[in-house]
């Protein structure tokens, strides 16, 4: 980059006028000039992600309760530990006897220290164990709910709706995510991308599918889309197919050359992107 250039980028970004330093910080990641060396593909991308969190709220980013992994307050500790083994996370909410009765969390850590230290697995009560969680509604800001967590030192939040039931479950990695993009350890399975659902014609499909391993799996072609050589995924499909980032549980139809139908039916996302789908394929109407 020359001077003049690098210049002339650091007054847009920090120069007078009306324009507020958001705008300025925008407007440069926006600008997509071969020579706008000043941040890396990845820099520009979390630098968007930042900007755009403040208006993403808990029910944007929140597990939702169906897909919530819980245990009872009565469960024994071995079956915890089994638990844990099977669904993979180091913490877990524990309710009495529904999930709208929430009391706490339990953390696998604490649960194989409590074993250790009493030498007999039955002894451990995991009511003992609990850890409190944080209560949140679903309208609160991401970025408020991280400064919490930060303040608190809790990395678990249950989404509570007006009513008092529980509405999702939010972990600190979640909002870290929206910022950073997925975070993987090494206790991560490889995710499916696309699976058959229970019925024939039905299927669930995460976003970033390639579109051509979709078109591929389905025998279908998309090649008719406007700009499609320059969509990747299902996702930006389904974005083209709709001018905008779809709601969740909305649904968008696709008639195929054949007079086949498909049906993308938005399963999760947040305002700025899709997450997953739902897919059915219906027969062509006969004539």
């Amino acid at each position: 980059m020359s001077a003049t250039h690098h210049n002339s980028f650091w007054r847009r970004l920090f120069g007078g006028g009306d324009t507020s330093l958001r705008e300025s910080i925008e407007d440069v990641l926006e600008d997509d000039a071969p020579q706008q060396a000043d941040f890396s593909d990845e820099e520009r991308h979390m630098l968007k992600n930042l900007l755009g969190f403040r208006d993403v709220r808990l029910d944007d980013v929140m597990v939702p309760r169906a897909e919530i992994d819980a245990v009872d307050a009565d469960i024994a500790a071995a079956d915890l530990l089994a638990r844990f083994a099977q669904c993979g996370h180091s913490r877990m909410p524990v309710f009495r006897e529904t999930l709208d009765q929430p009391m706490g969390m339990v953390h696998v850590k604490d649960v194989l220290s409590a074993i250790e230290a009493s030498k007999d697995v039955e002894a451990v009560a995991i009511a003992e164990l609990m850890r409190p969680v944080l209560f949140v509604p679903p309208s609160m800001p991401a970025m408020q709910l991280l400064v919490k967590m930060q303040a608190t030192r809790s990395h678990m939040a249950l989404v509570i709706d007006e009513y008092g039931g529980t509405d999702g479950l939010v972990t600190i990695e979640d909002l870290i995510e929206e910022i950073v993009g997925e975070i993987e350890d090494e206790h991560d399975e490889e995710e499916v991308l696309l699976k058959n659902g229970k019925d024939d014609g039905h299927w669930h499909a995460r976003a970033r599918l390639p579109l051509v391993d979709f078109e591929a799996a389905l025998d279908v072609s998309f090649a008719d889309v406007e700009g499609y050589d320059d969509i990747d995924t299902l996702g930006g499909l389904v974005f083209a197919e709709a001018g905008r980032v779809p709601e969740r549980g909305e649904m968008i139809a696709y008639q195929l050359a054949d007079g086949r139908t498909l049906e993308f039916i938005i399963r999760d996302g947040d305002p700025r992107r899709i997450k997953s789908l739902d897919i059915r394929l219906m027969a062509a109407k006969s004539a």
